[in-house]
């Protein structure tokens, strides 16, 4: 059997749309020659290191960043080298589509009937999820995009995660 997955975004995750408080520093990153602006608490990798750690689980981006969270994202917050969902371009709101909902199948797709939490932060995701044949028992944790990550998310899937394990053989 394999191991949960811990699926991370970035943008509106662990790069909220606003510093919400002084631990997060900003940085200047180049993916693909474009030049953002990112805010990321370093506090973060950390963390989700030990979530993984303790829940069993391996880490992955889930983000349109894709590889790039490896070169820009991951150093900063002092992750190794992810494994990542491959999510095409947006074909855009004008097909029907939602960014959120767009992602999330490729998400179920890639993670292949796996056990997963995701961090994610557009709420239309988890619609999608639930509505996909086939995919695996998931937690979505909700992120609110303006002010990103925080202790009370890792909390949720730290006991998701652990709510997941066999517990000690029962005494007899």
């Amino acid at each position: 059997m394999s191991p949960p997955l811990v699926l991370v975004d970035v943008d509106g995750v662990l790069n909220p749309f606003r510093r919400p408080h002084r631990r997060f520093r900003h940085h200047r990153v180049h993916p693909d020659g474009q030049s953002f602006r990112v805010w990321l608490d370093a506090r973060h990798g950390r963390m989700l290191r030990a979530l993984a750690a303790e829940g069993g689980a391996e880490l992955a981006w889930a983000t349109y960043w894709e590889d790039e969270a490896n070169q820009w994202i991951g150093p900063r917050l002092g992750l190794p080298r992810l494994p990542f969902v491959p999510v095409p371009a947006f074909p855009g709101v004008e097909e029907g589509r939602s960014l959120g909902a767009w992602k999330a199948r490729h998400v179920a797709a890639w993670t292949g009937g796996r056990a997963f939490v995701w961090f994610e932060d557009q709420a239309d995701a988890a619609e999608t999820l639930a509505g996909t044949p086939g995919v695996g028992d998931h937690l979505l944790v909700r992120v609110d995009p303006v002010t990103g990550l925080t202790p009370e998310h890792f909390e949720e899937a730290a006991a998701w995660l652990t709510g997941r394990r066999p517990g000690p053989p029962a005494d007899r």
